[in-house]
């Protein structure tokens, strides 16, 4: 009896230590590819752990929502090695929808999704003249950039999703993106642009292998902006989930920001004037006019959530933003 109940035990240990090396091989960076596109996502695997996040409460120079830094851990996730550039933004924006282009309604179902709604076109070109192609995609609302998430989600059968201010941060600070003696060499910003973007991927990458965390555009994140938010902030794998239309989080800074805005800490915040040149009534939910500084980046956690939670999410953007 003995015998036989140790050799189930070594077995039991055997297939843990199986399973362990398999998911650790598993997670690498990869290329996404899309059925039926020509566009691919490089994404970036970025081992999880814990960090201070935030400025150190005595950092004059820092500004007061950026404090206290206080400990906190993310989960294992991969990250866009780069921007989502307008080739890829453009394939979402100017495809077909709806559940007919995909292999099934079964598999929209068994990712959780219900549907996918386009994005409607914008009435004029909203690069304005600054690039497309492999230049970031600008201009944008969040709530677009969460529903090409859905629609990349869709078309891969794995969860995509913007990232956390946490996780944001976290890749950041890993990465060492803003301690080096020269952040021209990794960062466009307000020295070192001809009032405009750049293609992505121009500048080296950070530690992590990641481009243009800091500078070209901000990014969205999935929080709402709260300035005292940090004083009572979970440690685990924190998220302000969002209760109001404005503010929200963007990260990193862009092209027109001063050197100081470019930092790990930094923290942006979107607002409603960045609509003022929409004529539309009610003002358009997919599209900003006046915020050619600020686009985005994917990630996609490394434990995929279960149908009914990433149900559960997408539900949950949609009533945020008033469009139940």
């Amino acid at each position: 009896m003995k015998l036989k109940y140790s050799i189930k035990l070594v077995v039991g240990l055997l297939i843990i230590i199986q399973n362990q090396q398999l998911n650790a091989q598993d997670f690498n960076n990869y290329l996404q590819e899309l059925d039926g596109e020509s566009i691919t996502i490089e994404m970036i695997a970025v081992k999880g752990g814990g960090f201070l996040m935030g400025a150190n409460s005595n950092d004059s120079k820092r500004s007061d929502d950026e404090k206290p830094n206080h400990k906190v851990e993310v989960d294992d996730f991969w990250m866009g090695k780069y921007e989502i550039t307008w080739e890829q933004y453009d394939t979402f924006v100017f495809g077909e929808f709806g559940p007919e282009q995909f292999k099934s309604k079964e598999k929209l179902n068994d990712l959780g999704i219900d549907a996918v709604s386009g994005a409607t076109p914008p009435y004029v070109d909203m690069s304005f003249n600054m690039g497309k192609e492999s230049h970031p995609a600008v201009n944008m609302t969040q709530y677009a950039a969460i529903m090409y998430c859905k629609w990349l989600t869709s078309k891969t059968g794995v969860f995509y999703r913007l990232p956390t201010e946490a996780e944001w941060e976290y890749v950041c600070k890993k990465g060492k993106t803003d301690q080096g003696t020269d952040l021209k060499k990794v960062a466009w910003f307000d020295e070192n642009t001809n009032e405009k973007y750049e293609k992505t991927g121009l500048k080296e990458a950070n530690g992590l292998g990641i481009h243009d965390l800091l500078g070209n555009v901000s990014e969205w994140v999935m929080d709402q902006y709260d300035a005292d938010y940090y004083q009572s902030s979970p440690q685990r794998n924190p998220w302000n989930k969002p209760s109001e239309l404005y503010p929200r989080v963007v990260r990193g800074g862009s092209w027109k920001d001063t050197k100081d805005k470019l930092c790990c800490s930094a923290r942006g915040q979107s607002k409603q004037k960045w609509k003022r040149r929409d004529p539309q009534i009610p003002k358009s939910n997919w599209w900003h006019t006046n915020a050619p500084f600020v686009g985005f980046r994917v990630v996609r956690p490394k434990i995929q959530p279960s149908k009914e939670e990433i149900k559960k999410y997408w539900l949950s953007v949609i009533e945020d933003y008033g469009l139940n």
